[in-house]
């Protein structure tokens, strides 16, 4: 301890000698001794002392390492972030568009990869914590680093120029899937609601054998919505549930509307049976009616009517007939079968009841032309001058075109007429001259009317 403190005396008093010396030497010797002022400091240490510009330089080496830390960080955080928009974009999108996106992304990632190897060997060629670190070596580390942020950065803004062109392309995937969970879930419930509607339907003792082979079809199309998009993708997964969805929806729609269907089926049967057996009653009246047309009027009148009972009887047994394949039709439920079966009656029935009101039509208007002619003379010119002067109106001389089938009208209603003179006259041709007249006469009306409104 003793001689320790000892040489520390001696230290001391030379270093109060170096001092005194110092002050005692010429001015201008000041500066050159600057240069070896700090190692006589030291006490005779390894580690240099950078006196002023020294030390900057290699604070700045420092901040330029620090700064293009910062920069090497920020483009890695972009690029992660970039790469889950591009996957979003492809697991949803195969247009050219979202492929081209994810080319670009692959062509970026090999630029990022370029500028950061750039970074981290600027980084490991250059120690700034060493002691003998020159003020050259932390220059050329200060260059280095601030290229390799420079690059990092320029990279960052393209990539990000490049993730804002993304944005359509990203806000679609997104949108997607969005839908994705919603839809999905959407099918199931449908697919459930289906199911229950058609348990009910079986419970009330309908079979609906059909219904039920339309649901079971849906299943491997719900395995695949349980597989979920990753395995199909999101486009097809979302088409396959909106499909799921439209296909169980119409199954229990029609799941629910089966008991009233079948009640309909019913209701239309009884009424169907009514009315054949009404027609049955109501033809077998055609040969009264057809015996008073032939005593009072000319084969003229009623010779077309001559097949009306036999057609009439045919037809009602037609539909009787498939009046009871449909009742066969709807004990086996089978429904699109009873349902057109009904239809097929129905139109039989609609003919029969047309042919058989004709007789009594044809006996009616016969009685009443036979009876007052000039009624229906009357009738028609009357029809006929009204035309006439809509052809007229606002015109010195009519159209040709409306005034030539006006003209033959005329012709043709005093023909009709003078026909009556004769001691037989077929009244059944002048009803149909007369109605051929009308009919004529009101397609010119609707010629003149349309014409002008165009003009208007």
């Amino acid at each position: 301890m003793a001689a320790g403190a000892e040489a520390g005396d001696r230290a001391g008093t030379a270093r109060s000698g170096g001092i005194l010396a110092l002050a005692l030497l010429p001015l201008h010797l000041l500066p050159l001794l600057t240069t070896v002022l700090p190692a006589a400091f030291t006490g005779g240490g390894t580690r240099r002392w950078f006196g002023g510009r020294g030390e900057n330089v290699r604070a700045e080496a420092q901040a330029a390492k620090d700064a293009a830390a910062a920069a090497f960080y920020e483009l890695d955080s972009a690029q992660r972030d970039l790469r889950i928009s591009i996957e979003t974009i492809a697991a949803v999108d195969s247009s050219p568009a979202a492929r081209k996106a994810a080319g670009d992304f692959e062509a970026f990632g090999r630029r990022i990869d370029e500028v950061s190897h750039q970074y981290i060997t600027a980084v490991d060629a250059h120690d700034l914590d060493r002691d003998d670190l020159e003020a050259s070596a932390a220059a050329r580390a200060r260059t280095e680093l601030t290229q390799a942020k420079d690059a990092l950065g320029t990279t960052k803004r393209d990539l990000d120029r490049f993730t804002q062109d993304l944005a359509p392309l990203l806000d679609k995937a997104e949108t997607q899937l969005a839908r994705l969970a919603p839809a999905v879930e959407r099918a199931r419930q449908t697919l459930l609601a289906a199911t229950t509607a058609l348990d009910a339907v079986r419970a009330a003792g309908l079979k609906a054998d059909d219904l039920a082979g339309r649901l079971a079809a849906l299943a491997p199309e719900l395995t695949k919505l349980n597989q979920g998009a990753g395995q199909h993708g999101v486009p097809d997964t979302l088409h396959r549930a909106d499909r799921v969805v439209r296909d169980a929806e119409a199954v229990r729609a029609e799941a629910e509307r089966l008991p009233e269907r079948a009640r309909d089926i019913d209701r239309r049967l009884v009424s169907l049976r009514t009315r054949a057996q009404a027609l049955t009653t109501r033809s077998e009246q055609v040969q009264p009616i057809l015996s008073e047309l032939r005593r009072r009027f000319t084969a003229a009148c009623w010779q077309d009517l001559q097949r009306v009972p036999e057609q009439a009887a045919q037809s009602v047994r037609q539909a009787e007939t498939k009046l009871t394949e449909a009742q066969r039709a709807r004990d086996d439920q089978r429904w699109p079968d009873a349902t057109a079966l009904l239809s097929t009656v129905r139109a039989l029935l609609n003919s029969t009841d047309e042919a058989v009101s004709a007789a009594g039509d044809r006996l009616h208007r016969l009685n009443a032309v036979a009876k007052d002619p000039q009624a229906e003379i009357e009738r028609t010119r009357f029809a006929v001058r009204d035309a006439q002067r809509l052809a007229m109106a606002g015109r010195q001389k009519p159209d040709p075109r409306h005034a030539r089938p006006l003209d033959d009208s005329v012709a043709r209603l005093d023909r009709a007429v003078a026909a009556l003179d004769g001691r037989h006259p077929d009244y059944w041709h002048f009803l149909t001259e007369t109605e051929a007249v009308r009919t004529t006469v009101a397609r010119v009306v609707a010629q003149i009317r349309e014409e002008r409104g165009q003009g208007a």
